[in-house]
């Protein structure tokens, strides 16, 4: 039967070519993708996975684990990656929520997990780094698997982005707002089979999984697959690679690095950055010693990628390029949804077969999200200049982007208000030199409180993922308000902004 994206994948795999090579030399072909993802897809049946049913993952990044996800997509169901710094109370609710038939782990992980995935109906299996576990040891090696039909509307994916108010939001992606994005940055960024990539992102974040391995797996190109970024690594695979995606940290740690040089790039063709801002002396410092631009991009995880520099042509600093082929983008005014002229500053709204159908059991928001005409409002602030290219000036609701992660300060600032002694908080995003962003926190405490900062950081330890906790609390009287008592976020982003700079490490934690 016929399933769209896999379909795609099949067309494009370069038979007996290397699909996937780890930092230890082991290697595999696209032949063994194509039969151990087969082979994981009838096990995921066996475990009583149907079309449709979610498949929630949280394991280490390896190949298994991303033929996992393959496996998903052939056996028609909907894969649900979760970010593994989650802790269990933040899994308790995405389990609850999507509802999953089945949960995949890592081995110690189960034993917290299991009884939170029974409370809900679904079965746990284990996956480790190394390819162990209880998921692989009923993988029936060699066996045939006819794919479940699925069509270009139907779910491929969920993926969880934070709400600024009340819970996270399950962003639904269908096979082809997959498949046709994926396609367009094959094109956009010239992928071929000759390309080897280094992928050093993490794979359960858009930017790893829908950019990077599906445009490497539609252009029958191959990669280097690394747990994390490591500047020495990606030097020394610079010499046989030949493009890099990443976050604005991985090329701040290169640029500090004495071993970029002009001839230690000169075998690349292509550096890609995204999830956060780059910054524009990062930009220039860059291109000073590897005599390469980096080509920013801009997406986000309902919509995979909206923009991009070009590839030929002039790569400016401190913009996004232009909208990708098929995909339509306006500025508009934030109150009222009316057209902004070049220039003027507004709220991106973008349209294309990329973005997504709604959110998961969401109808309401899903209906407040969209323009009547189809659009998407994006919540990013920005403008587009007489050139065409796209400025991405701000954004809505106070997100925070840090190290490419989306944390929103609501959900932050619900679990500091629990903390005994604090009465009140802000939390912040300020300019930081490696992270983008610097998740910073203002607590106000209750009269004769002795809260401190270890007392805070402690209670968020097991409450929010490492990313989302702050690098700096600051105690301060009280919060700064407008008239109608809302508080005002600016004044504070502004009274921090050079908290993270070199010349503000004596900053004081407190006043």
């Amino acid at each position: 039967m016929n399933n769209h994206l896999f379909d795609a994948i099949r067309a494009a795999a370069n038979r007996g070519g290397v699909f996937i090579e780890t930092i230890d030399g082991k290697r595999w072909t696209y032949d063994q993708m194509l039969t151990q993802s087969a082979a994981l897809a009838g096990r995921l049946v066996d475990l009583g996975v149907q079309p449709g049913d979610r498949v929630a993952v949280q394991v280490e990044k390896s190949p298994e684990a991303l033929l996992l996800y393959l496996a998903c997509v052939r056996a028609g169901a909907v894969y649900l990656p979760l970010n593994t710094a989650y802790t269990l109370a933040e899994l308790e609710y995405f389990i609850g929520d999507a509802g999953p038939r089945l949960v995949v782990c890592t081995p110690v992980a189960r034993g917290g997990l299991a009884p939170v995935a029974a409370g809900h109906g679904a079965r746990v299996e284990t996956l480790d780094e190394q390819g162990g576990g209880t998921l692989l040891q009923g993988l029936k090696q060699g066996s045939s698997f006819e794919d479940v039909g699925r069509g270009p509307d139907d779910l491929a994916a969920i993926l969880y982005t934070s709400g600024t108010t009340g819970r996270s939001k399950g962003a639904m992606l269908t096979h082809d707002n997959l498949l046709s994005n994926a396609q367009t940055l094959r094109e956009y960024w010239r992928f071929s089979e000759s390309d080897q990539l280094i992928h050093a992102l993490p794979i359960f974040h858009t930017h790893g999984l829908f950019v990077a391995s599906n445009v490497v797996l539609l252009s029958g190109a191959s990669m280097y697959f690394l747990p994390k970024f490591d500047a020495d690594q990606a030097l020394n695979l610079m010499q046989t690679s030949t493009v890099m995606m990443g976050v604005p940290t991985f090329y701040v740690r290169l640029v500090q690095h004495d071993g970029l040089t002009r001839e230690a790039a000169s075998r690349m063709r292509l550096f890609i950055s995204g999830s956060a801002p780059l910054l524009a002396e990062t930009h220039k410092a860059f291109a000073e010693k590897s005599g390469h631009q980096i080509l920013e991009r801009y997406g986000m995880t309902e919509t995979n990628m909206n923009t991009s520099n070009p590839y030929e042509g002039e790569r400016i600093a401190g913009t996004v390029g232009f909208p990708l082929p098929g995909v339509s983008l306006r500025v508009t005014d934030p109150e009222s949804g009316q057209l902004l002229p070049d220039g003027a500053t507004g709220m991106i709204e973008v349209k294309g077969p990329n973005v997504f159908i709604g959110y998961w059991r969401m109808p309401e928001k899903t209906e407040a999200e969209f323009r009547p005409d189809g659009f998407f409002i994006t919540g990013d602030l920005g403008k587009i200049d007489e050139k065409g290219y796209v400025h991405i000036v701000g954004r809505g609701k106070d997100l925070i982007i840090s190290g490419g992660y989306n944390i929103y300060p609501k959900e932050v600032e619900g679990e500091i208000d629990q903390i005994p002694g604090v009465m009140e908080s802000a939390v912040i995003g300020v300019p930081h030199p490696d992270f983008g962003e610097g998740v910073t926190a203002l607590v106000v405490k209750k009269s004769g409180a002795t809260v401190d900062e270890s007392a805070v950081m402690e209670g968020l330890r097991e409450r929010l993922a490492r990313y989302k906790q702050p690098k700096h609390v600051i105690f301060i009287k009280e919060l700064p308000r407008n008239t109608m008592g809302k508080v005002q976020k600016n004044v504070l982003r502004d009274q921090y902004r050079q908290l993270y700079q070199p010349a503000a490490a004596s900053v004081g934690r407190s006043s």
